[in-house]
């Protein structure tokens, strides 16, 4: 089989999606080095690189568990020559371990900021350039990222600006090294998931909730497998995510990876825009896509009214003097302080926009009535605060109604010309 023989280091892989990986290589016969922290039991998370190195054996591998912290440079040089000495060379490095705070600038201490620099894209930097002179002597040589597609869109910053950069990093790195190392036919190209995956990490994060909406590591597994088995010569610089790889290797079923297949599922961060492509039409999976694009749109007005909200001042409330009304149809419900959405109300959604008395914007209506209401979608909402639908046209094509005072109506209109600016 493919990997037989083949040598892999995986980073953090005493549990989670980068264990997965490592248990589905096994089965082939590789040799997994589990370069991992946790040579002591975690209190709060099971697993450490001894007890995933025993399920690496049963599975059908050979395994090194290896103690190591990938900020440390000496540790990472001993990791690697302990590797080579062992196995004779390396094929496959995957770069997994990372470090997460889904923290605004503010509430980001600079130990959090570090830790995640240094062990997401640092890491992955230093992880690379150690092993890369052992890669060109391997056979079907691959480096593979688990870090996202680089998409430069404010709503995968403004809410986590330090994790957003310390994870688009290992994306750089993929971007960069893959063009670099073409030459010595070193595949190197990164996998990201399409919906939230379960794991012990996401289990203390979320206290336990979001299971259902999840997805097993299993599918990022099956994902770097078939990846992996690509010629490396020629599959390079991807930024591929989990589902759209395992459809074009022809898988049709799903729910095998889902934890509950009844449940919608909940998308991941920094997944591209619509959604709907990465869904099939058929009846089953209607409910997901729907539920994904309604999460999506709903991540969306919050970032709609968070950009609204910076862009307030004393002068644009001086220039505009009005209020306004926006009767949203889609159910979305906005925590006050307008950085999460939190859950769907059973009715249309209102939001507020006072331009006249102290510049406020946020869920509700003008006490006494706004000087202009709107009504139209959630989708069409932020199609036209991003710039992407003229509400001239919405209102001359029916999908916005508006009532009150005309003029001022066309002064937000000019507002929203800025916002897209």
């Amino acid at each position: 089989s493919s990997f037989r023989g083949k040598t892999v280091i995986i980073t953090g892989a005493s549990r989670g999606i980068g264990k997965a990986i490592g248990l589905r290589l096994a089965q082939d016969g590789a040799n997994i080095v589990i370069a991992a922290k946790t040579a002591t039991p975690h209190p709060k998370l099971p697993g450490t690189i001894y007890t995933a190195a025993d399920e690496i054996e049963l599975a059908g591998g050979k395994a090194l568990p290896i103690v190591v912290d990938v900020r440390d440079e000496q540790n990472v040089q001993d990791c690697v020559e302990s590797a080579v000495k062992k196995f004779g060379g390396i094929d496959i490095l995957i770069n997994n371990a990372s470090a997460i705070s889904l923290t605004g600038t503010l509430e980001t201490d600079m130990k959090r900021y570090d830790l995640m620099h240094s062990i997401n894209t640092r890491g992955t930097f230093l992880m690379s350039k150690t092993c890369i002179p052992y890669l060109k002597q391997g056979k079907n040589a691959h480096i593979l990222n688990i870090s996202p597609p680089l998409l430069m869109d404010p709503r995968w910053f403004a809410n986590h600006v330090a994790y957003t950069m310390a994870k688009f990093g290992m994306s750089m790195c993929v971007l960069g090294m893959h063009e670099e190392l073409r030459p010595h036919r070193i595949g190197v190209n990164a996998l990201w998931p399409l919906t939230s995956i379960w794991t012990a990490a996401m289990d203390m994060l979320s206290h336990g909730e979001g299971a259902a909406g999840s997805r097993s590591p299993q599918i990022m597994a099956d994902a770097a497998y078939a990846m992996l088995s690509k010629n490396s010569a020629d599959y390079t610089g991807n930024f591929a995510i989990d589902e759209d790889v395992l459809r074009a290797e022809g898988v049709t079923n799903f729910d095998q990876y889902a934890l509950d297949p009844n449940a919608p599922l909940t998308p991941d961060f920094f997944i591209p825009g619509g959604y709907e492509h990465h869904f099939t039409t058929t009846k089953e999976r209607k409910t997901s896509r729907d539920t994904i694009n309604k999460e999506l749109v709903k991540g969306e007005i919050g970032d709609v009214l968070i950009k609204m909200k910076g862009l307030i001042s004393p002068e644009l409330v001086k220039n505009i003097d009005a209020t306004f009304d926006f009767d949203l149809t889609g159910q979305i419900s906005i925590d006050s302080s307008l950085n999460t959405i939190v859950a769907e109300s059973s009715g249309p959604s209102k939001v507020y926009l006072d331009l006249k008395n102290q510049g406020a914007i946020g869920e509700g209506t003008i006490p006494g009535g706004a000087d202009v209401l709107f009504k139209c979608s959630a989708a069409n909402f932020v199609k036209m605060f991003n710039g992407q639908l003229s509400p001239t046209t919405a209102f001359m094509t029916k999908k916005l109604v508006i009532k009150g005072n005309l003029p001022k109506a066309m002064k937000l209109e000019n507002l929203m010309k800025k916002m897209k600016k």
